[in-house]
């Protein structure tokens, strides 16, 4: 039997491998079919990331072959990849059920999940499933989403939805921009996408835990083996727990820091860098404050901030910036400080002559949060909208449009969290306002103690003169 000698490497695959593994071994590549989504797969600093993306990534490396993404638009196109043999795999968050599992092969679990109904605040409240005949509910067709109502609806006959042709992130979206009452969502789904829209609440779960898997093909059992035997040793090494706290670890941590603790921070921790903020501003061109401004959303001033997500230092920088801006220490508050400011103004120049300051700086800002990629695509939507794509003004309300499907699938990078990055851009504007205003009040109290310091002088001077 297949891997019942212990868990093998590529090399070893080869040698003993057949049908669909055997294939992809022998192409040198993995298809795999995923969707745009933040539990998924998605795009961030204009390089592709994900739960799914890195979990794959691992276990293509495993089998020395290359990954081919094949992003498709539901979670039923998904499938329907995988039936028709354009894909070898699919993960995209799929829950194992019965009647998938008489079509396609899964494989182990690796994440379990509740089906919550999702509403927002000030709206409908339904706190049972009796409840919900009331409520304006849509819910993506071909999803488990489906298949649960249908079963509730043999005991609530009266029971109504709407299956659409959408995604689960762009219902939640409708509903908090209050177009749609309620949606349902896979509780790591929810978890993720309350961060960027809080007033959604979860009325209560549907479902006990549901398991989610890899689906493949119904007759690739050696496919089907390969990964059972690699997510085992995976867990074991530790890493898959990794992949999961790096984009999960932090929900519940999620938090803005207060204006009141903003200026004391000013007064107290500011001091210690503000010669490094200076002189990196005078440096490569820049406003020092905004930079400063920038650093204290990014990192709230502390040199050894490290995120979930892999940026560390004062201005967070990929290992990837960091080496591009030959920076040797991310956790180096000056190198950090650096770093950060030659890649801002990058960005900075690299946005088109058209757009004029200040739009300039918050369109470098969005692209610092978010990557160049996603505001190219920003500013190609405002086109299509009719929006001026040169001002941050029109831009901004175009960026939460980057996670909703009907507009991203159309566009070069795909899913990106837009609206989060106009929060990141308000944010560091609210900051700089503030930090501008202490700065002035401080050269004022600064000035009139000088002015007070020669009046004594003088004073001092003239009674010297007068023995």
């Amino acid at each position: 039997m297949l891997l019942a000698s212990g868990f093998l490497t590529g090399c070893q695959y080869h040698n003993s491998a057949s049908g669909q593994l055997s294939t992809i071994l022998a192409n040198g590549e993995l298809i795999v079919a995923t969707r745009n989504a933040p539990t998924t797969y998605y795009e961030l600093h204009d390089e592709p990331t994900g739960p799914e993306h890195d979990l794959i990534e691992a276990f293509a490396r495993h089998l020395g072959v290359k990954v081919r993404f094949v992003v498709e638009d539901t979670v039923g196109d998904v499938l329907q990849a995988v039936a028709d043999g354009e894909a070898d795999l699919g993960a995209a968050g799929l829950t194992r059920t019965p009647g998938r599992e008489r079509k396609f092969l899964f494989g182990p679990v690796y994440q379990q999940v509740e089906q919550q109904l999702v509403c927002r605040d000030g709206g409908k409240n339904p706190r049972s499933v009796a409840d919900m005949v009331n409520v304006n509910l849509s819910v993506p067709s071909d999803t488990s989403y489906v298949d649960e109502l249908k079963k509730l609806q043999k005991s609530y006959p009266m029971l109504h939805w709407q299956a659409v042709d959408d995604d689960t992130e762009s219902l939640l979206e409708d509903v908090y921009n209050k177009q749609l009452d309620c949606t349902i969502a896979d509780s790591n789904i929810v978890a993720i996408n309350r961060r960027y829209y809080p007033e959604l609440r979860v009325q209560f779960n549907l479902t006990q835990p549901q398991p989610l898997s890899w689906v493949m093909p119904g007759t690739a059992n050696d496919l089907q083996a390969a990964v059972t035997q690699w997510l085992a040793e995976y867990k074991k090494q530790g890493k898959f727990k990794t992949v999961m706290e790096r984009y999960y670890g932090y929900i519940n941590e999620f938090d803005y820091v207060d204006t009141v603790k903003f200026k004391q921070r000013i007064l107290t921790v500011l001091p210690k860098y503000k010669d490094e903020f200076m002189a990196a501003a005078n440096k490569y061109g820049l406003d020092w404050t905004l930079l400063a401004a920038q650093s204290y959303q990014e990192s709230h001033w502390k040199p050894r901030a490290i995120s979930p997500t892999g940026v560390r230092g004062m201005m967070m920088l990929t290992l990837d910036t960091a080496r591009e801006m030959g920076i040797h220490s991310r956790l180096d508050p000056k190198q950090s400080i650096f770093g950060g400011a030659e890649y801002f103004r990058d960005l900075y120049d690299r946005i088109p002559g058209m757009v004029k300051p200040p739009d300039r700086n918050w369109f470098a800002l969005a692209a610092y949060n978010i990557g160049i990629g996603h505001l190219y695509d920003a500013r190609v939507l405002a086109k299509r909208l009719g929006k001026n794509p040169n001002l941050w003004s029109d831009l901004s309300t175009v960026f939460p449009l980057l996670s909703n499907r009907k507009y991203y699938k159309r566009l070069q990078h795909g899913y990106a969290r837009g609206r989060e990055s106009v929060s990141y851009v308000q944010h560091i504007r609210d900051y700089h306002d503030i930090l501008n205003q202490s700065v002035n009040n401080m050269s004022q109290r600064e000035e009139a103690g000088v002015k007070r310091s020669l009046v004594v002088a003088s004073r001092s001077a003239a009674g010297y003169n007068a023995r």
